[in-house]
């Protein structure tokens, strides 16, 4: 299957029976991280011409889950992990942890290829960063966010997120 390596190719290009094989042969992995967080990571990075990260917010939820960036748009509907049965989940926060675990069991070097990173400290980081930006938001913003989000928070276990309350 010469055009299942093309990097133009997208999935939905595929019929089913193609679709399922190729999905069969691939070690599937999705990397997942707390919505709020991943709000929060776009925000900075000026992916917005928001003056605040209220404002951004309000136009997240304004743009509605269809007409939305990928960048913010929820995973559950991204990566449809109710139709893919991923081999691995890995979320952001035990990264190094998690990737070493797929290393291993890919048969390479478990330590020799990770980045140097400290999980600890970007998830005191974050953690402050999301306490800030969450109370510059109106109860009524936070409400429709948790709904926005409300699939992504059932499929993954997000226990510290703003946004599960």
């Amino acid at each position: 299957y010469p055009r299942w390596h093309t990097s133009e190719t997208q999935l939905s290009e595929f019929n089913l029976t193609e679709t399922e094989a190729m999905l069969g042969s691939y070690t599937k992995v999705l990397f997942v991280r707390d919505p709020f967080q991943r709000l929060i990571s776009t925000f900075l990075k000026g992916m917005s011409s928001s003056p605040s990260f209220s404002s951004f917010v309000q136009e997240v939820l304004d743009s509605g889950q269809h007409n939305t960036s990928t960048a913010w748009k929820p995973l559950v509907s991204l990566c449809q992990p109710c139709l893919i049965q991923y081999d691995y989940v890995v979320m952001f926060g035990f990264l190094r942890q998690e990737l070493g675990h797929l290393l291993q069991r890919a048969g390479l070097p478990r330590d020799s290829l990770l980045p140097k990173f400290s999980d600890t400290q970007v998830q005191r980081t974050y953690s402050w960063l999301s306490e800030q930006m969450f109370s510059e938001l109106s109860l009524q913003q936070k409400q429709q966010l948790s709904h926005f989000y409300r699939w992504d928070l059932v499929a993954f276990p997000f226990p510290s997120s703003f946004l599960s309350d």
